[in-house]
């Protein structure tokens, strides 16, 4: 296999340089590598081998604690034979010993006699795995199924220890133990590259963290898992996927796990399920079904079962699976299905349905029979209009990942659900009210309010009030990002003044704890105070087509502020000083110790076409700002269509000492002023940073 890609690696532009890395040596002559060009790189010193086993093991520790295990651990580290990777693996194993009695234990371990490891670093594994829980040894060791070099996602590894009986059979904080089965095995380095992020499932986590939503394994603990799966407690040989054909599997009846994809293996053998007795977990995701094999449904033992992204021409076939009465994790997405048969009430022990990017219109209300559902996707079901009305039923429901559907009603049973963990979106219109989610304080992640509201009178403004301060949002301390669109409202009686909307919006006030917020159509000439507290937590703030606003209220004030984007103020024409927090009386200007934008990284204002100025500070403040910052972490500018604008404020953007990147694309008047690199306007805020790179492009940044 490397002859092709060595071919492929032939011609580069001059100067290019091949770098391989490779356990063996063989490859690198393959290669081409001549002797002088290959680099092996060597192994550590014993001292280099107490150090980092060290500095892991006994992390935190002060010196005295170090020096009462350091004898013992010099010992331990020289059994390292200069291997890193054991290093980093032993010295894991230790942090959780607390006693020289036990890192005594491991000196002395029989392991270290084992004659039977297939590869050296064995032993050091060893060591850990057997520190492992029963539990947790079958987590680890069932990874050793994936391909070397996968991508694991944790989230879908979480409910495939669930469907194999490795999380125990109690349903309810199976998410929560999983992720600690995880965590544990992560803590001990077993896993690797990890990609962070934030995840819904961590229910017991602290909301402003990011956790691991995927890893990968180093090839010697990959090879340690399938050594595993293959010698403890079995001695069935088995087989990789690229090597498993139907002959084979049709004769092995104890698998638990399999996996297809892209394989015309199912189209060849009709009878291709007939073997597998003991199977609780399927895949044949993207496999170019177009219909789910009969034998499917006889496997009475599957816990779960991934249809997606298979082409379903019928239906009917669906009401084979709800013969699976064991099923708890089902992915049916990307099906195209325009029908969910009423049967799905029999897949009584159901947690997990996958059901989005689909084209039904409404689901079954016998849906609403699996009382032990926890997590219901529609996400992107672009045609489906309503919920279920007996959604009030499935009252361990956690999960609604609804975003991208067009939901024309919600049920008012949504109120009862007071486990929901995520709602990803919520339309206020035909009947569905705010006040629904009073009781939905367990809600975090991404909340996305669209408001349709149609104001007639003065009676239906005070509703429309006393609904928003219903929903109690700032008692939702989970919720990271929220969005609210007033898209569609209106005000249709004249009676009513348009400050009902800057009332409807006070009485939707968050917790502080929002990390980012989005606004669009807003139609108040105002916003809230709550927008400018000091005591907000906001990284984030888009600010899309609020048409009536006249002015910018004080964001400069917001302490944690990275981003903040301005779109389509219609009506904006002035920017204020008031705009950076800084407020003047008759005789002072007030300032705060912290500065004002004092994170600000990215500021963007796009589209306002009567925007006429943007006030610069004052020569006197600019003197007497000296010791305080004003957007002193500013690095990217953006002023995009914003043709009125005639200047930018000179002095104020001297201040922010670390802008790297100004465009003003589209901006006639200050593209006359400022385009010529050389001239003197430019300079004039260029020359106090030397790095600052003028953009004139509007092309690449368009608005959602």
């Amino acid at each position: 296999m490397w002859e092709p890609v060595k071919i492929c690696l032939r011609i580069g532009g001059a100067g290019s340089k091949v770098l391989v890395t490779t356990r063996n040596e063989r490859v690198a002559s393959i290669m081409g590598g001549f002797e002088n060009e290959i680099h092996r790189l060597g192994h550590l010193s014993r001292e280099e081998c107490w150090l980092l086993l060290g500095r892991i093991a006994l992390c935190g520790n002060d010196e005295k604690e170090r020096e009462k295990f350091e004898k013992i651990g010099k010992e331990i580290a020289n059994k390292c034979k200069g291997l890193p990777l054991a290093v980093k693996i032993l010295g894991s194993l230790l942090r959780f010993k607390n006693t020289v009695e036990e890192w005594e234990s491991v000196l002395n371990s029989e392991i270290w006699e084992l004659e039977e490891a297939e590869v050296e670093l064995f032993p050091y594994l060893l060591l850990s795995y057997n520190e492992l829980s029963p539990a947790l040894k079958r987590c680890f060791s069932y990874c050793g199924v994936f391909p070397k070099d996968t991508r694991i996602d944790v989230e879908k590894l979480i409910t495939e220890w669930m469907a194999l009986g490795y999380l125990g059979s109690k349903a309810g904080d199976w998410e929560v133990r999983g992720r600690e089965y995880f965590d544990i095995l992560a803590a001990r380095c077993l896993f690797q590259n990890f990609d962070k992020g934030y995840s819904v499932q961590d229910l017991d986590k602290d909301y402003s963290c990011e956790h691991i939503k995927s890893f990968k394994m180093h090839d010697m603990l990959h090879d340690f898992a399938r050594f595993l799966r293959k010698n403890v407690g079995s001695r069935i040989k088995r087989t990789t996927c690229r090597e498993c054909g139907p002959v084979l599997v049709s004769q092995v009846r104890v698998y638990h796990s399999l996996f297809h994809r892209k394989h015309p293996l199912l189209d060849a053998d009709p009878h291709f399920c007939d073997g597998f007795t003991s199977l609780r977990l399927l895949s044949l995701r993207d496999c170019c079904l177009r219909g789910i094999p009969k034998q499917v449904e006889k496997l009475i033992h599957l816990r779960s079962l991934d249809l997606g992204c298979n082409k379903f021409l019928d239906e009917r076939d669906l009401k084979g699976i709800c013969k699976l009465y064991n099923l708890r994790f089902l992915w049916l997405d990307g099906c195209r299905l325009k029908e969910i048969p009423s049967e799905i009430r029999d897949l009584i022990h159901m947690i997990h349905l996958d059901l989005s990017n689909n084209e039904f219109v409404e689901l079954p209300d016998s849906l609403c029979d699996m009382l032990e559902l926890e997590s219901l996707n529609v996400y992107n079901c672009t045609s489906l209009v309503r919920l279920p009305q007996g959604m009030h039923r499935l009252v361990n429901l956690k999960h609604l990942c609804n975003f991208g559907t067009h939901l024309e009603q919600y049920p008012q049973g949504l109120a009862e659900l007071t486990r929901l963990v995520t709602l990803q979106q919520f339309c206020v219109q035909d009947g569905s009210k705010l006040g629904w989610l009073k009781k939905l304080n367990r809600l975090r992640g991404q909340v996305k309010l669209l408001i349709v509201a149609s104001i007639g009178d003065s009676k239906e403004a005070i509703a429309a009030v006393e609904d928003a301060r219903d929903a109690e949002l700032g008692k939702k301390t989970r919720i990271q990002d929220l969005g609210i669109n007033f898209c569609g409202s209106r005000i249709d009686g004249e009676e009513v003044n348009e400050s009902v909307w800057v009332d409807i919006l006070d009485a939707l006030e968050p917790h502080p704890n929002t990390q980012k917020l989005s606004m669009c159509y807003y139609d108040g000439s105002l916003l809230p105070r709550w927008i400018v507290s000091p005591l907000n937590q906001v990284v984030s703030i888009r600010l899309y087509s609020c048409c009536s606003l006249l002015c910018l209220p004080p964001l400069g004030k917001l302490p944690l502020l990275e981003n903040l984007e301005i779109s389509s103020f219609l009506k904006l024409e002035f920017v204020g000083r008031d705009f950076l927090g800084i407020t003047t009386t008759t005789t002072t200007t007030t300032t705060t110790r912290s500065g004002f934008f004092p994170k600000l990284k990215k500021l963007i204002i796009w589209h306002c076409p009567k925007w006429k100025e943007w006030e610069d500070i004052t020569v006197e403040e600019d003197e007497d700002f000296g010791g305080v910052s004003i957007m002193p972490c500013l690095r990217k500018l953006e002023i995009l269509g914003c043709s009125g604008l005639p200047e930018l404020p000179v002095r104020l953007l001297k201040k922010a000492a670390s802008l790297k990147v100004m465009n003003i694309g589209g901006s006639m008047q200050l593209l006359q002023l400022y385009g010529d690199e050389n001239g003197q306007p430019w300079k004039s805020i260029s020359s106090h940073n030397p790095h600052l790179h003028l953009l004139k492009d509007v092309t690449h940044y368009l608005p959602d």
